[in-house]
C-alpha cells in the first residue's frame, strides 16, 4: 500500500505526515520518534503495518519538517498537549502508540486518555526509573555550556557524537546520520535544550500508578548496548505495564527499529497486527 506524505496543522503548529492506510480509519497506530530524528525514521514501519491498519507518523515540534518556533518551551507537557490536538485533526480516536526517546512523551498524553489509549510499543523509553540524564542532554541541561553547544555544533561534532553513541556490533547506516543532520539545524537544537531543561529525569515516574492501573498491552523492544538509557531500564518498564512483553536485541542500541530492521519488525508487527485484528487498516 502507497505511502503518502501530507501537512498538518495542529495546536497552531505545522507539521509533515507520513501515513498508510485508510484515512478514513478511526483507529490508529501512532508513531512517534526520538531526538535528532523524524517522522523519515519510520518509513519502514509504516510500510509494514499498512496491510492491517492505517499508521500514522508526523514529525515532533521541533524536529524534521515541523514549526519551530523559538517561543515554545517543548516541555512532556507541551509535546502531549500537541499530540492531542494532532489526533484530532487526523481522526484519530483510539491510539496504538509505537514510540521512541523522545517520542516517550506519548505516555503523558496516555495517562490522561485512557479511552483512546489502546496499547504501546516502547522502544528505549518508556517510564524510566531511578533514572539519570545521558551525559549529552546533562551538558544541555548545563549554562552556559548548552547554550554554546546549540551554537557551535557542526557537521563535524554531530557525527562524532553520534558515533559515540552508536559503539555497538550493528552500527547505523552512514545515510540515516546524514539526513538527520540535514534537519538538525539551530532551532532543532534549541528545541532539544529546552526539552532536557524543561524534563527531570524524575518526572515521568508520576505516571507509573495511572499506567499501571490501565494494565494496556505493550511490548519493550530495547539494544543491549544502549549507551543512552541503559538496557536495565527494560524489565523496569513492567512497573507501568504489568503485562508488558520484553525483547532485548543483543547486537543493537539505542536505534534498535534501525540498525536491525527485520529483529525489531519481527517483533513489532505480529504485536501490533494482534492489537488491531487485522482490521484497522479497512
Amino acid at each position: 500500500m502507497e505511502l503518502r506524505q501530507s501537512e498538518l496543522s495542529a495546536f497552531g503548529l505545522r507539521t509533515r505526515v507520513l501515513e498508510v492506510g485508510s484515512p478514513q480509519a478511526e483507529e490508529a497506530v501512532v508513531f512517534l520518534h526520538g531526538q535528532p530524528g523524524s517522522a523519515e525514521d519510520w518509513r519502514g514501519l509504516l510500510e509494514q503495518v499498512a496491510p492491517f491498519a492505517r499508521g500514522v507518523a508526523f514529525d515532533l515540534p521541533g524536529f524534521g519538517k515541523a514549526d519551530k518556533p523559538k517561543e515554545l518551551d517543548y516541555s512532556a507537557g507541551t509535546y502531549a498537549a500537541y499530540l492531542s490536538f494532532a489526533l484530532r485533526e487526523l481522526g484519530v480516536s483510539r491510539a496504538h502508540l509505537v514510540v521512541h526517546d523522545l517520542g516517550g512523551v506519548g505516555l503523558l498524553w496516555a495517562a490522561t486518555h485512557p479511552e483512546a489509549f489502546a496499547s504501546a510499543v516502547l522502544i528505549d523509553t518508556g517510564i524510566l526509573l531511578d533514572f539519570r540524564w545521558h551525559p549529552v542532554a546533562r551538558l544541555y541541561r548545563t549554562r552556559p555550556v548548552g547554550e554554546l553547544m546549540t551554537i557551535l555544533t557542526t557537521r563535524l561534532a554531530f557525527r562524532a557524537v553520534m558515533r559515540m553513541y552508536n559503539r555497538q556490533p550493528r552500527e547505523l547506516p552512514p545515510e540515516i546520520f546524514e539526513r538527520w543532520w540535514e534537519d538538525y539545524d539551530l532551532a532543532s537544537r534549541r528545541a532539544g535544550l529546552r526539552f532536557y531543561r524543561a524534563t527531570p529525569p524524575v518526572a515521568m515516574e508520576r505516571l507509573v500508578e495511572p499506567l499501571r492501573r490501565l494494565d494496556r498491552p505493550a511490548l519493550v523492544v530495547w539494544g543491549a548496548h544502549d549507551p543512552a538509557v541503559p538496557v536495565e531500564q527494560a524489565e523496569r518498564q513492567r512497573r507501568s505495564f504489568p503485562s508488558a512483553d520484553v525483547v532485548v536485541l543483543p547486537d543493537s542500541g539505542h536505534w534498535p527499529y534501525l540498525d536491525d530492521p527485520e529483529g525489531a519488525s519481527a517483533a513489532i508487527v505480529p504485536f501490533l497486527e494482534r492489537q488491531l485484528g487485522g482490521n484497522g487498516g479497512s
